[in-house]
């Protein structure tokens, strides 16, 4: 009976999210979220991704690599149940896992070879600099399952409403014509999650998130944010 195994990395996402605040809890729900998986040697041969391009969406293993140094847990509070309830780890998705190994689906949007391989990846929940394991087609035939029930995670999360200040909706415009990233279009997709902690949903603080090369200074205030300003870091 195998007890232990060493797992190699396969690649390195570069990735629109440079710190976990503000990264989407589920892949899928910031479709504008963008990262490259370069894939390293020796993995990063031609002839191991013949025939990827063929697929719409891929699975990413991955590890969660900004939780190892916290250590495991055998219960987490859930952020969708507002931080009140604990849950077994294994039966959420939680980073804080005994291997911290992670699952993603992500839209495959291209692949590049002009520094090794490069897999242009949508859609993401990635950190910048995650550790990628292994790469498999998504499959609709057999991985959608149309009757499957969603347990404790059922309810769904009500959409917070984005507005900008004038400065702000004028700096998205401005870094979006230089860089051709939909910067704002990114922002909304994410502050529409809410990205608060729960303990701090009902307070009317600022916060600040970093995006790209960006720092978001935003407001919530009930069933709403307002983007209050953004600006180039560095």
């Amino acid at each position: 009976m195998i007890d232990r195994l060493s797992i190699e990395v396969i690649g390195h996402i570069n990735s629109c999210f440079t710190e976990k605040f503000g990264t989407p809890r589920q892949s899928g729900l910031v479709p504008s979220a963008a990262a490259r998986l370069r894939l390293c040697d020796p993995f990063n041969r031609r002839e191991m991704v013949r025939g990827l391009e063929e697929f719409s969406h891929l699975w990413i293993h991955f590890v969660f690599h900004q939780a190892m140094e916290d250590g495991w847990k055998s219960t987490v509070r859930p952020p969708r149940l507002g931080g009140s309830r604990r849950i077994g780890v294994w039966a959420t998705r939680s980073p804080h896992r005994p291997n911290f190994m992670g699952l993603s689906v992500v839209k495959l949007e291209g692949i590049e070879f002009d520094h090794g391989v490069e897999l242009l990846l949508t859609g993401v929940d990635l950190l910048d600099g995650t550790p990628v394991l292994d790469i498999k087609p998504y499959l609709p035939s057999s991985d959608r399952i149309e009757d499957a029930s969603a347990g404790w995670a059922a309810p769904e999360l009500e959409a917070l409403e984005v507005a900008y200040r004038p400065e702000a909706a004028d700096f998205c415009s401005a870094y979006e014509t230089k860089t051709g990233v939909p910067l704002r279009q990114l922002i909304s997709e994410v502050l529409r999650q809410d990205p608060r902690p729960p303990s701090q949903r009902e307070k009317k603080e600022m916060y600040g998130m970093r995006l790209y090369d960006i720092n978001v200074r935003w407001q919530a205030s009930g069933a709403s944010c307002l983007v209050r300003s953004c600006e180039k870091i560095g």
